[in-house]
């Protein structure tokens, strides 16, 4: 079997690529291995902010529900439950799906594979009620089940002032919010909205160890010298059943590196992510990578970068004109630069600059 297009992951690049493509006329098929599509957009129940363009007062999951319904109109497939446990020369994708191995070629593939939560080592840290701030997340928005009903947030950046509202949404008691560094990371906008319920921000500090017997019954926190080493005698014990952990993601490039793709390690990108270019294309013809899989950003960013990417692979594959093709694609990237506005889009700015050192831009090439 065939296909012009395989997008392993139904989040929102993966749907947006899919989109796109099909839209251009492409068959395509959508591999994901959960039992329901929509990725983060569907735990993410507060409102977008920024520009009516990128999708602003907008809740997540309502975003989901379009795209999918986008997709059904335009014929896509998607495949769930079905894992993509390979990728292998010639853009050959190899899913499970039940108890077979479905094996299936393709003119081009589009990555969408997303992120992982990162864990951080403390005494106590396996402990039940040591959770992910997006396990937790999931659990409240996904599944209507309250992770716990004295929680301390570690990390706050976007995911961990985000998800301390919704918890506190879900009625949970937010005991604090802590973190090593000495300012938050997070939008404005999403920590005011916790400082104004109450919930103590502690910067410069760092979680020590969780006690308890069967489960998290306390915590200790401590503030952190410059060395990032606890500061004896700065100790806080808080009670607590659950500590999450928002300290950061890292890029799923399992499939990416099994490709052959050529990678770097770019901090500011969430680490080690594949090169590539202006659209998204790596150094394997025919495969894109978009969302977080190839850096972490925004769900706003990866929507654009799917679409981005699924002209491109359209316009490779002879279904739109070089012209047009670019035209949409020049489009796409001003959203997207727009987007990346300021200190944090500085940082991305500069990674893509050395990426595009080893692979440079194709939107400047001849049509």
């Amino acid at each position: 079997m065939r296909r012009d297009l395989i997008v392993v992951g139904a989040g929102p690049a993966g749907l947006c690529a899919a989109i796109e493509a099909a839209g251009q006329g492409l068959d395509v098929v959508v591999y994901d291995e959960n039992a329901k599509p929509g990725g983060q957009l569907f735990k993410q129940i507060h409102k977008f902010f920024g520009s009516k363009e990128h999708r602003a007062r907008e809740r997540g999951f309502r975003i989901g529900e379009q795209l999918l319904q986008e997709a059904a109109d335009l014929g896509v497939e998607v495949v769930l439950g079905a894992p993509v446990i390979g990728l292998y020369q010639g853009l050959t994708v190899q899913a499970q799906i039940d108890a077979r191995i479905e094996r299936v070629r393709a003119n081009g593939v589009i990555l969408a594979t997303g992120a992982s939560e990162n864990m951080i080592p403390f005494p106590g840290w396996t402990l039940p009620g040591v959770i992910g701030a997006g396990a937790a997340q999931t659990m409240a928005n996904l599944h209507g089940i309250r992770p716990g009903n004295d929680l301390l947030m570690v990390g706050c950046g976007n995911v961990g002032v985000v998800v301390a509202y919704q918890m506190l949404q879900a009625g949970c008691r937010v005991r604090a919010m802590i973190d090593a560094g000495s300012t938050i990371g997070g939008y404005g906008v999403h920590a005011a909205k916790v400082a104004r319920t109450g919930v103590p921000f502690h910067l410069g500090h760092t979680i020590v160890r969780a006690e308890g017997d069967a489960r998290v019954e306390s915590a200790t926190i401590a503030q952190v010298d410059d060395r990032w080493q606890p500061v004896p005698g700065t100790e806080k014990q808080l009670d607590v059943d659950t500590v999450c952990l928002a300290v950061g993601l890292s890029p799923s490039i399992q499939l990416a590196a099994m490709a052959g793709c050529r990678m770097l390690h770019l901090p500011e990108m969430g680490g080690r992510v594949p090169v590539r270019r202006e659209d998204c294309s790596t150094s394997v013809s025919g495969l894109y990578v978009v969302g977080d899989a190839g850096g972490i950003e925004e769900a706003s960013s990866a929507m654009i970068q799917g679409r981005m990417a699924g002209m491109a692979c359209a316009m490779e594959q002879g279904f739109i004109s070089p012209v047009v093709g670019k035209d949409r694609l020049r489009m796409l990237r001003d959203s997207l630069d727009r987007l990346r506005e300021g200190p944090f889009g500085e940082r991305i700015r500069g990674a893509e600059n050395r990426m595009q050192a080893v692979l440079p831009s194709r939107l400047e090439e001849t049509a």
